[in-house]
């Protein structure tokens, strides 16, 4: 038998949706740079609250995903924050790495512009280099 994983009073703040999911803002420490958006179920903020390594819950494989448990570009947790509504999450990181599965720091690399849509970041690290296979 697996001991209980601790209870974090947070957990009872967040208003999960319909699906048991919480969008997940991460946001990089030290330069307040937005890198990606993601959703945590209850386990993944779970887990996250307790190991300080950012999970977040993969609606395409239905599982448990552990930023960079493939391409080794992990999130530490600095700070957890809630917003006013409890339907929304801030992990406040650092960031090892890329944060986008296309190679680019941010997964906003895209900019609207007058009439078209500008790519602003470009790619760090190719795909194929994180993950063995194109993305």
């Amino acid at each position: 038998m697996t001991a209980p994983k601790s209870r974090h009073p947070l957990l009872d703040l967040v208003r999960f949706d319909a699906d048991g999911l919480v969008p997940a803002i991460a946001q990089q420490h030290d330069t307040g740079e937005v890198l990606m958006m993601a959703w945590m179920n209850r386990d993944a903020l779970a887990e996250t609250l307790e190991t300080g390594r950012v999970c977040y819950w993969s609606r395409s494989r239905r599982a448990l995903w552990r930023k960079g448990e493939t391409s080794g570009q992990v999130q530490h947790l600095r700070e957890l924050r809630i917003d006013c509504d409890g339907d929304a999450v801030l992990a406040v990181v650092d960031q090892v790495g890329v944060a986008c599965h296309t190679g680019r720091r941010s997964c906003f690399y895209r900019r609207a512009g007058q009439d078209d849509v500008e790519t602003v970041l470009p790619v760090e690290i190719q795909p194929e280099a994180l993950y063995g296979r194109p993305e």
